[in-house]
């Protein structure tokens, strides 16, 4: 069909009646299917949840999500915690193209943040899979933000839409404009972001976190093409420049003058030609070339010296996807393709005293290292009446080439063959049983073999002889729905093997500082539960919640998995009558007391560990044709509190107002 809805410009809020498992995913096999029938845990925020939450950041609208928890560093970063991982242990994709590149790092990291919420269409997330579909890093799971794409119209058309918003403190203030042309064969959608982010004001006893503030701009682009009935061609930028993000830990606790990200940028590019055709074994194609850039810039100077350390790391990553859906039968359908992305690591750091002249050396990663990952994957979905079966495998080969100028050439090929398997039982449309089983792997990345520096409150130094990490998940789980009711809850248990961590390399200090080496030395394991439901009554009322525990032990050192998250969770009340709702709802995390020793020596982690808290928002909003007014009043109860393991306190008592003209 080549007509459609305007997706950018006329989305409809979540309605009161949209049942939980009927939203359509297509991370968690390749192809378009209802969450009811997917044998895996998967969430799905449309973009009626984006215009609810009105989210600061793509990491702040993830907050509270089910089974996701969000450490954030400092203000201007975000990473999520899929079933206990998070780093380069989670995959995070772009409209299909991974977002993860070599120099990703373990632990908790800021690229999430460089997607501008104002594009999102649609977040979907696979908790415990994804290695199989999409290769490296998903350990913990996959996240997928799906951008919003103009559609066919039968006569020409024009949509626009300006969005500011503002908080209180100053702590935001945005201005967004966005249009949409479109015709019979063609469209296009584009919108500029300006953001500027005042320092974060925290809870009843914290006040102003200062520097936490920073300004962005972003500008995206997609354009598409009709080019047959059956075929189209899209055409999409988009690009994020963030100026002066400081991470605010490291001058409140590690005696830093100046400490930030200065610039992150990132932009992507990329064509996708997609159609149908009369094969049964190629009934949809798909092509996408894509090339994309990071430039993350950090500028650091202790107190007392007068010495500015300027470190750039950019990274060049080209890719290319060839995907194949096949419709064998009614009973057979096959997903399968072939992947390749190569990462060009351009590194260096400046060193410059006042009154001297600049000293150029090694950057944190070695200059000019190269990284291929090829793969070729294939996944298949039988159905016998009640009962699916998916399996599915994956090779991915890598090629890692590090011209270091201390060790010498390095030339590495690691390789790694997943599989997954499933079994469901459908009933009446209703109800899901299903049992499964993902294997996944992380390969070692520039990131693990050639840092160089002053990581965290580490130094680290190269590593060449690793081998990729191991998962194998374990999941059973039951879905149900009825006319007013909706649930999912999952079992799990991930094997981890061969992880990389870093290892203190005994009676080596460098400036002070203990010095580490990464090897692939431990073994350990995540178990947990995860449960959502939501309950619609009356002709207008909404409940809903959602919560997830999780218990990580490290076999090796016998001691906790590092930062697992505390059993967390929301609550909420909903009530939405033809143009306005109101939307009260409750947020909370138990005391995390279990710490590894690595938890114990981190200055972010109060000692003993992080203490239990409450908040409660509310949400309300109206919306007419040409108009929009949606506010969010955060902590009602001014309450300090913290993401376990973050570097900053979340936002005290505050009120965001956004303004939404359309034409």
């Amino acid at each position: 069909m080549l007509f459609s809805a305007l997706p950018g410009f006329c989305q409809e809020p979540d309605s009161l009646y949209a049942k939980l498992l009927d939203q359509v995913n297509v991370t968690a096999s390749r192809v378009q299917q209802k969450t009811l029938e997917t044998p895996a845990s998967v969430s799905v925020l449309n973009a009626g949840t984006v215009q609810t939450y009105q989210p600061r950041s793509t990491p702040e609208l993830l907050m509270g999500s089910a089974g996701v928890f969000v450490q954030k560093t400092t203000h201007g970063a975000g990473s999520p915690f899929l079933r206990g991982l998070t780093g380069n242990q989670t995959l995070i994709l772009v409209d299909g193209i991974r977002l993860n590149n070599s120099t990703f790092r373990y632990g908790p990291n800021q690229y999430l943040n460089t997607i501008d919420p104002f594009t999102i269409d649609k977040i979907e997330v696979l908790r415990g899979g994804g290695s199989v579909a999409y290769g490296s890093d998903a350990l913990g799971g996959t996240l997928q933000i799906l951008t919003s794409t103009p559609g066919f119209s039968k006569k020409p058309s024009v949509h626009g839409k300006a969005v500011t918003r503002f908080a209180a403190g100053n702590m935001e203030q945005t201005l967004r404009a966005g249009v949409e042309l479109s015709g019979p064969r063609a469209a296009f959608s584009g919108g500029v972001s300006i953001r500027n982010f005042g320092d974060l004001l925290g809870g009843d006893t914290t006040g102003k976190q200062s520097p936490s503030g920073y300004k962005e701009w972003d500008f995206d682009a997609k354009l598409v093409f009709g080019l047959s009935d059956a075929w189209t061609l899209t055409l999409a930028h988009q690009s994020v420049f963030q100026k002066h993000v400081p991470l605010f830990y490291r001058y409140k606790l590690e005696n830093f003058a100046l400490n930030e990200f200065n610039p992150q940028k990132r932009s992507l590019s990329y064509f996708k030609i997609n159609g149908r055709t009369s094969s049964k074994w190629a009934s949809e194609i798909a092509l996408t070339g894509s090339w994309q850039t990071s430039n993350e810039g950090r500028l650091s100077q202790r107190k007392g010296s007068n010495s500015l350390r300027t470190e750039t790391d950019k990274v060049q990553t080209t890719g290319l996807i060839f995907h194949i859906q096949s419709d064998v039968s009614e009973f057979w359908k096959a997903s399968s393709g072939i992947e390749i992305y190569y990462d060009l690591v351009k590194s260096d750091r400046i060193d410059q005293a006042a009154g001297s002249g600049p000293t150029v050396s090694r950057g944190l990663y070695p200059d000019n290292s190269k990284y291929l990952n090829y793969a070729i994957y294939s996944l298949h979905q039988l159905k016998l009446s009640d009962w699916r079966f998916s399996f599915g495998g994956r090779f991915n080969g890598f090629r890692i080439k590090v011209a270091d100028n201390v060790l010498g050439d390095v030339s590495v090929k690691p390789k790694a063959l997943v599989a997954n398997a499933s079994v469901s039982y459908l009933l009446d449309n209703q109800s899901n049983f299903y049992t499964s089983f993902h294997s996944g792997f992380r390969a070692p990345n520039v990131d693990d073999m050639g840092t160089l520096g002053i990581v965290d409150f580490r130094y680290e130094l190269p590593a060449y002889d690793l081998k990729p990490e191991t998962s194998y998940n374990f999941e059973a789980g039951y879905k149900f729905q009825s006319e007013g009711f909706a649930m999912t809850a999952a079992l799990f248990q991930n094997n981890l093997r061969n992880l990389i961590t870093r290892v203190q390399v005994a009676g080596q200090k460098i400036d002070g500082i203990d010095v580490y080496r990464k090897e692939n030395v431990e073994r350990a394991y995540i178990r947990g539960a995860e449960l959502e439901a939501a309950h619609s009554f009356g002709s207008y009322w909404k409940i809903y919640g959602s919560c997830a525990y999780n218990f990580g032990e490290n076999v090796t050192k016998n001691e906790p998995v590092r930062r697992i998250p505390p059993l967390n969770g929301r609550f909420g009340l909903e009530y939405r009558r033809n143009q306005w709702y109101v939307r009260p709802e409750t947020w909370f995390a138990e005391k995390q007391t279990r710490l590894a020793a690595a938890d114990t020596g981190d200055n972010r982690i109060p000692k003993g560990g992080t203490p239990g808290w409450v908040v409660v928002n509310l949400m309300t909003g109206f919306e007419t044709r040409h108009i929009a007014v949606n506010a969010v009043a955060q902590n009602l109860g001014n309450k300090d509190y913290r993401m376990h393991g973050s570097g900053i306190n979340g936002v005290g008592r505050s009120l965001w107002l956004t303004l939404t003209g359309k034409f």
